[in-house]
């Protein structure tokens, strides 16, 4: 009787260990992607992130947006115009110079917005360069050695008692899901990023139409701080990542399985907690409003 009682409570106990090593091995191998996947990501320009979306966001942009900016264009010359001449005393006061001035004015505007796609391309290729030589000085490798951290947490759990075991399995369990979570929670913000991106881009030559005019053009000017927001974001998620990764090697795994594996757990969200406000971040570095 008491030999199947044994046989019994070392079934049990084997097959809560085999659980809680197979959450731990999910959760270390989620770590160690975790952190390639954002570096990867990042680093990609709007055309090779998705070649479909660039070439149906550039199309919208040449086909609709641009003919709009048009006539917004031709309202703000109009208006710049009617404004300069009213200013020097209602017309007693015309020098032949200023209508040179709006000539040049207006040819600067035309070849802004004709060529509105182009420099906003640029704009993230300045970005990616900027994240590409980044990642030479930081380092994203947030390597846990799996094995050799797996095999010292174990060693100390199998002389532990069933009812502990259970916790522990469970505990894990959680905290597995709970990386599964802050995982998409990642992928979203990253994938939003790159959206928001094509979406702010598709309407770029409507606000640059309008910095042929001062009063006008704080429209303008306030599109190009979120644009340079959008692209210098990526540089903060790198240095984000940056310090994720050293965080992370730094993790001494020990026999207390509780504290190591909740501190994996607090710098993922640490992490995803600043790649949240990397976004609010690079908008008010740029006093962006």
């Amino acid at each position: 009787m008491f030999g199947l009682w044994d046989k019994l409570t070392e079934w049990i106990k084997e097959l809560l260990l085999g659980m809680i090593e197979n959450n731990l091995n999910n959760m270390f191998t989620d770590v160690n992607e975790k952190v390639g996947m954002i570096a990867s990501e990042v680093g990609k320009s709007p055309q090779s992130w998705d070649g479909d979306i660039f070439s149906m966001i550039e199309s919208l942009s040449e086909s609709v947006i641009v003919p709009i900016a048009g006539l917004v264009i031709t309202f703000v010359l109009c208006y710049e115009l009617i404004s300069m001449l009213i200013d020097r005393n209602n017309l007693h006061d015309v020098d032949t110079w200023m209508f040179f001035k709006w000539v040049f004015k207006a040819y600067i505007a035309v070849v802004i917005v004709t060529n509105t796609w182009n420099i906003v391309m640029a704009t993230f290729d300045v970005a990616q360069n900027m994240v590409n030589q980044a990642s030479g000085v930081i380092s994203t490798e947030a390597s846990i050695d799996i094995a050799s951290s797996i095999e010292s947490m174990m060693a100390g759990l199998e002389e532990k008692e069933i009812a502990e075991l259970f916790l522990i399995s469970m505990e894990t369990l959680i905290v597995t899901f709970t990386m599964d979570a802050l995982s998409i929670l990642i992928t979203v913000i990253l994938y939003g990023r790159m959206i928001e991106i094509y979406l702010v881009s598709s309407v770029a030559a409507i606000p640059m139409a309008t910095l042929a005019n001062k009063e006008w053009g704080h429209t303008g000017t306030n599109y190009f701080k979120s644009l340079f927001a959008l692209a210098i974001q990526a540089f903060f998620i790198m240095v984000c990542v940056g310090i994720y990764a050293v965080l992370v090697k730094t993790l001494t795994v020990t026999d207390n399985i509780h504290a190591s594996i909740f501190s994996v757990l607090a710098y993922t969200v640490l992490l995803c907690f600043s790649l949240f406000k990397t976004g609010s971040l690079a908008k008010s570095v740029l006093n962006r409003h």
